[in-house]
């Protein structure tokens, strides 16, 4: 390597990591998924763990996730991810494994898959993805859809009293015993994308331990096209709205619970 190459190399602040392809993202312009997936890769490059890592997309947003992921991807049916992790664990337990789900996939068609495959502890990390709306679909009322927002099949927003709660999912997932890291992160500022880097490290760290648990992060995340806002607003919406009912932050590390995880509604 020439000098001038050397030189160059060692002022490199940033570069893109090897495990995110040039093919454009499928996502809305300001749209959480992208970099989700960015310190994703960039955490298994830096672990060094990319050739045993299997991830598991099913339908949604994410669908096509392993369009754009260099690593070995499977895709699950609607809501069977965790299902589809649990064989591919169990046939290959030195591999580190991961689903990647959407709020309308994990908390509504999956919720049994996701739910027992956390009763058992399952060693795997399972990313979920809260917009709160059907984003991929049209836009209409998810399970995580806040009190009186308005989607399109809720136009006069969401009427608890027919509708029920938006269900805090995560909360739920931590209340089980098996299950031994839990956690909500954001990626829409610097501050928060650190954080949620460091969430995704220690769930691999705690999964390379090859101990029963199962590790769950939650991505607060805005849509902008489904909220019918700019990439701006919608963020904005998110931290005075979203942050109120879905509270960022650890709720449960190495089956220690650190804050109650039942919420006054």
């Amino acid at each position: 390597m020439e000098l001038e190459d050397i030189i160059k190399e060692e002022n490199i602040v940033f570069k893109k990591t090897k495990l995110l392809n040039d093919k454009p993202l499928s996502y809305c312009p300001g749209c959480g998924h992208g970099t989700v997936h960015r310190i994703l890769m960039e955490t298994l490059e830096e672990l060094g763990i990319d050739e045993q890592t299997i991830g598991i997309a099913p339908v949604g947003c994410a669908v096509m996730a392993y369009e754009f992921m260099e690593i070995d991807m499977q895709e699950a049916a609607h809501g069977r991810a965790p299902a589809l992790a649990t064989g591919i664990k169990r046939v290959y337990p030195n591999k580190y494994v991961f689903t990647y789900q959407g709020d309308g996939d994990l908390a509504a068609i999956g919720t049994a898959e996701t739910m027992h495959c956390c009763n058992r502890g399952e060693n795997i990390l399972i990313i979920f993805i809260n917009n709160g709306i059907y984003g991929m679909t049209g836009g209409q009322m998810a399970p995580t859809t806040l009190e009186g927002a308005k989607t399109s099949t809720s136009p006069y927003g969401r009427d608890v009293s027919t509708m029920g709660y938006p269900i805090r999912i995560t909360e739920l997932i931590a209340q089980l015993p098996a299950v031994r890291y839990v956690t909500r992160q954001s990626v829409h500022t610097p501050a928060a994308v650190r954080k949620a880097k460091a969430a995704i490290k220690k769930a691999f760290e705690y999964q390379a331990e090859g101990k029963q648990g199962t590790c769950f992060i939650e991505f607060l995340s805005n849509c902008n096209s489904g909220w019918k806002m700019s990439a701006v607003q919608a963020n904005k919406w998110m931290e005075e709205n979203t942050f109120k009912y879905y509270v960022p932050g650890d709720i449960k590390d190495n089956f220690k619970l650190l804050k109650n995880p039942i919420v006054e509604l």
